[in-house]
């Protein structure tokens, strides 16, 4: 079977390449005030109300971070303070990658153009490519499409900047309900699974199975 090789290989980014610790935040902020099921329940729940703040119209992504963080503290008695929240958006930047990514990305990009795809601002995302280590094609933002994954508009952005369509791309995410079933339906064959364990599979939406990006080059024959 021939092996392919897209012209781009997209990614998101938190998450998937970078160690995305808003559940570390929120523990810090609030694991003193309760005991652990509540904890569990509550980071549930502030990663629910995260993706609900995004379907909509864009907006800055201080003000998902905030609200997703008000509606969780209501939804658990627990008190919301202004601040708390910009204190979790602010740790952002300093995000760096899992430990997997960095040889991976390198061995890759040495044939294939790498894009990143992120529900990002753009005054934070470079801080964490640049902890990637690798080089990247291009760093395509939420602000930069006015539009948060998984709306279909923040990858049409994409294609449109790259000047390719669904079928030229690999793309790669850790989560079905931010990418890859927007993928799916909008014709992106060639699809990865990043299995970090935040998602259960879903062999519906068609994709390889990598445990982590160390995997990716032999997905496209490197």
């Amino acid at each position: 079977m021939t092996t392919f090789r897209p012209k781009y290989i997209t990614f998101d980014c938190y998450g998937t390449l970078t160690n995305f610790q808003m559940a570390e935040a929120a523990r810090d902020l609030y694991g003193h005030r309760m005991d652990e099921p509540k904890m569990l329940e509550f980071i549930k729940n502030f990663a629910a109300y995260r993706l609900d703040e995004i379907l909509g119209d864009w907006k800055p992504y201080a003000d998902v971070v905030h609200n997703a963080l008000a509606r969780a503290c209501k939804r658990n008695g627990v008190a919301f303070k202004d601040e708390d929240a910009r204190l979790v958006y602010e740790r952002v930047p300093s995000w760096g990658p899992h430990a997997d990514v960095s040889a991976g990305l390198a061995k890759v990009a040495k044939e294939i153009p790498l894009v990143i795809l992120s529900n990002a601002m753009n005054a934070q995302i470079m801080s964490n490519v640049e902890k990637l280590g690798a080089p990247f094609h291009a760093v395509y933002t939420a602000e930069q499409a006015q539009a948060y994954k998984p709306r279909f508009r923040a990858f049409e952005y994409m294609f449109d900047m790259l000047g390719c369509g669904p079928e030229d791309i690999l793309h790669c995410s850790s989560s079905f309900r931010y990418d890859l079933m927007s993928a799916h339906d909008l014709g992106i064959r060639n699809k990865v699974w990043v299995n970090r364990g935040h998602e259960p599979a879903n062999p519906y939406y068609g994709y390889v199975e990598i445990a982590d990006i160390s995997g990716l080059p032999g997905v496209v024959g490197l």
